[in-house]
């Protein structure tokens, strides 16, 4: 005889197996699918890095050609180009390339800035002596002649301040590598340094002898109640003790009362 109870047990365990079946089946799609997948985008990235390295160039010769036709150039290539300086050339005529950075050759990458040097043609400017003169007077000389003022420096010398006693390139120069002359200019004499004194604890009237002895000058005298100070004492200073003073400087103290 058939057990009753056997057969709803067996349709259990038959379904059991089929959905464990189904798991497994699932599980290996998603295993092939993460496969495919990965070698996709292994795929992807592979022949991306090929095509980037199929297309890289090399920087051409931009030397001797327009600053016009370099630029053509370089935008096809998908650079910029930065003009640093234009100078004089007997090499180059006017407006083409005389020098570039990076050299012909090198290898490119996308956005580079190339940056270049334009020639002016022939150098055709002397270059006048403008020692002695201001620096407005030096300017207006340089703008007359089509030049431009570059660089001031201005250094302590003996004179009048705002005097040219430098200038680069000299006076008289023809072969002039770029329409700027650098002006090395006057400030007037070096005003000496004193290190101040500690007048703080002194007495007011002592301080005074002693600061207008040295050739200074005293100017405000303040008096502020101080309890437990003997009147007429210096409690505070300007400029303060150990400072740099030059020999304009005036004093001012605050003195107790």
């Amino acid at each position: 005889m058939t057990n009753p109870t056997s057969a709803p047990h067996h349709d259990k365990i038959t379904s059991t197996m089929g959905v464990a079946n189904r798991l497994r089946s699932l599980f290996r799609l998603f295993l092939l699918f993460t496969v495919l997948v990965a070698v996709a985008l292994l795929s992807a990235i592979t022949t991306i890095r090929l095509t980037i390295h199929g297309r890289q160039e090399n920087m051409p010769k931009l030397v001797g050609i327009s600053l016009e036709s370099a630029q053509r150039i370089t935008s096809v290539m998908g650079l910029e180009i930065r003009v640093e300086d234009k100078i004089y050339s007997t090499q180059y005529a006017a407006n083409e390339i005389a020098q570039q950075m990076p050299p012909p050759g090198t290898p490119l990458k996308m956005g580079q800035h190339v940056h270049v040097l334009v020639s002016l043609g022939l150098p055709q400017l002397n270059v006048p002596n403008m020692v002695g003169d201001s620096v407005r007077a030096a300017r207006i000389n340089a703008m007359q002649r089509g030049l431009t003022v570059g660089d001031v420096t201005v250094i302590p010398w003996t004179g009048d301040p705002d005097i040219v006693v430098a200038q680069d390139p000299p006076p008289a120069a023809t072969e002039v590598r770029s329409p700027t002359v650098n002006l090395l200019v006057s400030g007037g004499e070096e005003q000496p340094e004193y290190l101040c004194p500690r007048f703080v604890g002194q007495s007011g009237p002592e301080a005074r002898v002693a600061v207008e002895r040295n050739g200074f000058k005293v100017g405000q005298v303040i008096q502020i109640p101080t309890p437990g100070v003997t009147p007429g004492i210096i409690v505070a200073q300007s400029p303060p003790s150990g400072s740099k003073i030059g020999s304009d400087a005036v004093f001012s103290f605050q003195v107790s009362q």
